[in-house]
């Protein structure tokens, strides 16, 4: 059984549990969804009103003299849904996208009118919180449901009664505070907090929601974070030397958390990281890094998905400084930056975290929505109030902060699902009826708030890179925000190491079929990007085991060192390691993503200190020291990456549009594709060479290898011939198809060991030439005197048994 000619750009969803849908543009739910299907609660109504009367209010000086054209243009907005000619399954919802378009647009015209458009908008950082004008601290907090306010801290003793706030009409309280001599009161790197009194007429102590570093003490156990003023003298700041690297063609991404990036059982640095990882990085031939866990979070176990302070850097690692250090050094290097950003829900924490604003207030005057709506059962964090003027302020205005301060390069946005629905995804199991991505389970106001998120990212840096974490398969999360989408740049293809997974656990090697994983890696959304990744953290933490373990388990432990033949469980392990991983690469998106370690197959799993481990730091590092050792086999996965990073560097394959399956063989465990001009053969038979197999190409000429992870330097056995040249045969009749081979109209036969990925590159004649300086009769007859003597490897399962019946279109064992 073959799958020929499977063109991947397809209409496809992908469901919670990871499994992956392929429907076809045909296939596509034909379903109405009528106006009353809009969300628009009286709650919501009233909130809008609210939040009309405010502005206005706040604003009086300012009139809307130009409603009529404001209205012309969300009307223009409206009409102007490109994703629904892109696809067409997408038209009976086109009330929704018409409904969440106004109200997008409704939310920037208000932006734009009464805060002067959206990029001022998000400069709320330069207003509240603790900053410097015209020689005074001003501290501002958005707190509606105290009823008296302070700040305290090491500058008063942490007695507030002579720092008394101010409460405004809106719920912002304020305090000025003069320097005293040319001197600032409030010292630099001096701990800080905004006490308040609620209506029971209880104080209580929090730390500044705008707070721009905070800190613990280490000495006491749980002990609270403190806020900390951060306004070092100018000999002390940071100033950034290179400027952003420019936008790559297709992201290679190494996602890495820098606290757990030592060798040694301890939290890493940002300098540390930066002079001793990024190098590795950089070699390795990635162009772009994702840090997870830059934002404070007061559980360390959390892996930084429960924030607790949004301005701030995690203090473990280092000051704001040291930071920026680490990314202005990945630019020096050509790495672009992206962050794990956690807009999605926040730590439930009370003394350290967001949640400490909430005192029982109304949704309006918080944080978060109020009741069950508030609060995510799984994660045990709270749940923001998109809809909230002020929330919108506080998050984008986050989004701008990283951008602006720390020159990240865009981020990866976790949790969208949970943000995309009202039931967040919990219990869900989405099969693909497009009822429901668009229905009342839908959260419009979420959906706004990323829009306008993407808006603001791209118009601050139209070169950022915006990466959606994503299980439903939400149509649209991928397209402009000008056609309707939600504007996201990719997504990941998260269907994709659930499919390894469930390979390595459950599948014998015999079991494994090349149309299953050809289906899940192609089946993704038409012009909708994808991130692919074999493995993340996710599959390396405590409960799950990375591939690599999946593969060779205990043997890792004692089966590694070059100076002993390699065990069958090693060969094996190696070899499909490499094969898994560049497969997802090559096929399974428009980017590839690898964590930190995984490139060299790092044993064993992550687990951060916690009360079941004792609080250990054993696992919550990196073991650098097994891909450096020279005779350990860790050195040959890594050699492969660093080499399949370098393919694409060199060829571009991801960014091309040029994705053709032309055969995934059953029976032979074949799987054959083309990617831009390069031909990939992927045999993953446990035991069958096949010499002279058939495989099919669009390019008449001559092909050699332009990678083989059989090859010596790759731990393989280095059984195919590099400096062969294939020459291509015309298959059928021209402009016809079916009469080609695998619908491909030029083939050529190539050796393809078991467990082996080989690439191919089309060479032109005169690039042969330059490159031997033999004239071209010459080698032509070289390189086919060297074809005919190319030996099939000894005791391996060979095809002499089939017949050679060259003129028969279906047989490629020749």
């Amino acid at each position: 059984m073959s799958l020929n000619n499977q063109i991947i750009w397809i209409y496809s969803t992908r469901s919670a549990t990871g499994s992956n849908l392929f429907i076809s543009s045909q296939q596509l739910p034909k379903l109405s969804v009528g106006p009353g299907k809009l969300l628009v609660s009286s709650r919501h109504i009233h909130t809008r009103r609210l939040l009309l009367s405010r502005t206005r209010a706040k604003h009086d000086h300012t009139v809307m003299t130009d409603d009529l054209s404001a209205t012309k243009n969300i009307k223009s907005d409206m009409k102007n849904l490109k994703i629904l000619d892109l696809d067409p399954g997408l038209e009976p919802y086109k009330d929704h996208f018409e409904y969440r378009m106004k109200r997008f647009s409704e939310q920037k015209m208000l932006i734009d009118q009464y805060e002067g458009g959206l990029e001022d908008f998000a400069k709320g950082y330069l207003k509240f919180g603790l900053n410097r004008e015209n020689g005074s601290i001003i501290y501002r907090e958005w707190a509606p449901a105290a009823e008296e306010a302070q700040l305290i801290g090491d500058f008063n003793g942490w007695d507030g009664w002579n720092h008394k706030m101010e409460k405004d009409q809106f719920g912002v309280w304020t305090i000025k505070i003069p320097d005293v001599n040319g001197s600032s009161v409030i010292p630099h790197n001096s701990r800080v907090k905004f006490r308040f009194k609620h209506s029971n007429g209880v104080w209580v102590d929090r730390l500044p929601a705008w707070i721009k570093y905070a800190t613990v003490d280490s000495t006491r156990f749980a002990a609270p974070y403190d806020g900390v003023y951060w306004d070092p003298p100018p000999s002390e700041r940071y100033e950034f030397k290179f400027p952003r690297p420019p936008k790559p063609e297709a992201p290679r991404i190494y996602e890495a958390h820098v606290g757990m990036s030592s060798s040694e059982p301890r939290v890493n640095s940002y300098r540390e990281f930066a002079d001793d990882v990024l190098p590795r990085i950089r070699a390795n031939n990635y162009n772009t890094i994702q840090l997870m866990a830059i934002m404070e979070h007061s559980y360390y176990g959390s892996f930084g998905y429960h924030v607790t302070n949004f301005f701030a850097v995690s203090s473990r690692s280092g000051t704001p400084e040291d930071l920026k250090y680490l990314i202005d050094k990945a630019h020096s290097l050509g790495l672009r930056v992206l962050m794990d950003v956690v807009h999605s829900h926040t730590s439930n924490n009370v003394t350290d975290g967001l949640n400490g604003f909430d005192v029982g207030q109304p949704t309006q005057d918080s944080y978060f929505h109020t009741g069950e709506r508030g609060y995510h059962s799984l994660w045990d964090s709270r749940l923001f109030n998109y809809s909230n003027w002020e929330v919108l302020r506080f998050l984008l205005s986050n989004l701008r902060w990283w951008l602006d301060e720390f020159k990240f390069d865009g981020f990866r946005f976790d949790g969208i699902t949970s943000m995309l629905y009202h039931h967040h995804g919990i219990n869900m199991a989405f099969s693909g009826d497009y009822n429901e991505y668009f229905s009342e389970s839908t959260d419009v106001d979420a959906v706004v708030y990323m829009m306008l998120a993407n808006c603001l990212i791209h118009s601050l840096l139209p070169e950022a890179m915006v990466i959606a974490e994503d299980v439903s398969g939400m149509p649209g999360l991928g397209r402009p925000v000008d056609e309707g989408g939600i504007g996201f740049d990719f997504r990941l293809a998260m269907a994709i190491p659930d499919k390894w997974i469930d390979y390595l656990k459950n599948k014998s090697d015999d079991e494994w079929s090349m149309n299953d994983i050809t289906r899940t890696l192609t089946n993704r959304r038409y012009t909708e990007k994808c991130v692919a990744y074999a493995e993340s953290h996710d599959q390396s933490i405590v409960g799950d085991k990375t591939i690599a373990f999946l593969l060779m388990d205990n043997e890792m432990y004692f089966g590694m060192s070059c100076l002993k033949e390699a065990s069958p469980t090693i060969d094996r392990g190696i070899a499909l390691h490499k094969m898994i991983h560049f497969l997802t690469m090559a096929l399974g998106g428009e980017g590839y993503l690898n964590f930190m370690g995984n490139e060299f197959g790092h044993p064993e799993w992550i687990d951060f200190p916690r009360v079941g481990n004792d609080w250990s730091y054993d696992k919550c590092r990196r073991q650098w020291e097994l891909v450096d050792t020279e005779h350990l086999r860790y050195k040959f996965m890594n050699e492969f990456d660093r080499a399949m990073n370098l393919l694409d560097e060199k060829f571009s394959f991801l960014a091309s549009t040029k994705q053709i399956v032309s055969s995934a063989d059953e029976e032979d465990k074949v799987i054959v594709f083309e990617r831009g001009d390069l031909v990939f053969v992927f045999n993953f038979h446990p035991d069958n060479t096949y010499d002279g197999y058939k495989v099919g190409c669009d390019l008449p000429g001559k092909y050699r290898v332009a990678l083989d992870s059989d090859a010596w330097e790759f731990g393989g056995h280095g059984r195919v011939g590099h400096d062969v040249d294939h020459f291509t045969s015309p298959e059928g009749l021209p402009g016809v198809p079916e009469t080609n081979f695998n619908n491909r109209p030029n083939s050529f036969k190539v050796l393809s060991p078991p467990r082996t990925c080989v690439v191919y590159y089309r060479v032109e004649e005169e690039d042969i030439l330059v490159e031997t300086g033999v004239e071209e009769e010459e080698t032509l007859v070289e390189t086919m005197k060297i074809h005919e003597a190319t030996p099939a490897t000894e005791g391996k399962a060979q095809s002499s048994e089939i017949p050679e019946e060259e003129d028969d279109e279906d047989e490629r064992l020749i």
